[in-house]
């Protein structure tokens, strides 16, 4: 009996179903584990959202993964809500709470200027080109928004880590921890140089 290989559209159907079951989901023991695993296809092609608060020297303070997909103004919550679950003090005392958030145009929205308001945060993201800036509840301060650089430096170093800017592992969770690890670095780095400083 004679057999033959499957055709090339058989065998790329079977690899789509199998992107499309790990995209929806599928058995995870890990509560914390989205179903989507963090990956979804947007503008940019296949990949995941990393949503990273930082204090104004840069250092990182708290992220969040999400798919591709997910637009940026709906992780403000997400992010602000996490950060003060986990930013304590040695004695378990929060941190010291922000009174600016600088974002780009990708959290433009009245909701973001209402919410940060009301936590007592200034808001300092630009306007869109279409709207009526005289409309919005506080005046856009351009000169703290240059400051928003800190951020893009700490992405860009984040990036120099092969295994951040090139997702390899399937689960979220695995790939938020390796997001930990190089913020750990950082901090380790920072830890010795304050310590060489204090010896000179």
């Amino acid at each position: 009996m004679t057999t033959h290989p499957p055709s090339s559209g058989a065998s790329t159907a079977r690899r789509s179903a199998r992107l499309a079951a790990a995209a929806a989901g599928g058995k995870s023991t890990n509560p914390e584990e989205p179903k989507d695993h963090a990956l979804g296809r947007s503008r940019g092609g296949w990949g995941t959202k990393i949503h990273i608060l930082c204090d104004a020297h840069g250092h990182p303070l708290h992220f969040h993964l999400s798919a591709g997909q997910i637009h940026d103004q709906t992780m403000v919550d997400t992010l602000l809500c996490g950060a003060d679950e986990t930013l304590h003090d040695e004695h378990g005392t929060p941190m010291a709470w922000p009174v600016a958030l600088a974002g780009d145009k990708g959290y433009r929205a009245n909701w973001v200027d209402q919410y940060l308001l009301e936590l007592g945060i200034k808001p300092i993201i630009p306007s869109k080109e279409n709207e009526d800036r005289s409309l919005r509840p506080v005046a856009f301060d351009k000169a703290a928004y240059r400051r928003r650089s800190i951020i893009e430096c700490l992405i860009g170093w984040l990036k120099e880590s092969r295994r951040i800017a090139t997702r390899f592992e399937k689960k979220a969770i695995n790939f938020g921890a390796m997001v930990k690890l190089a913020f750990i670095h950082r901090y380790l780095r920072l830890s010795a140089s304050c310590a060489i400083s204090d010896i000179a």
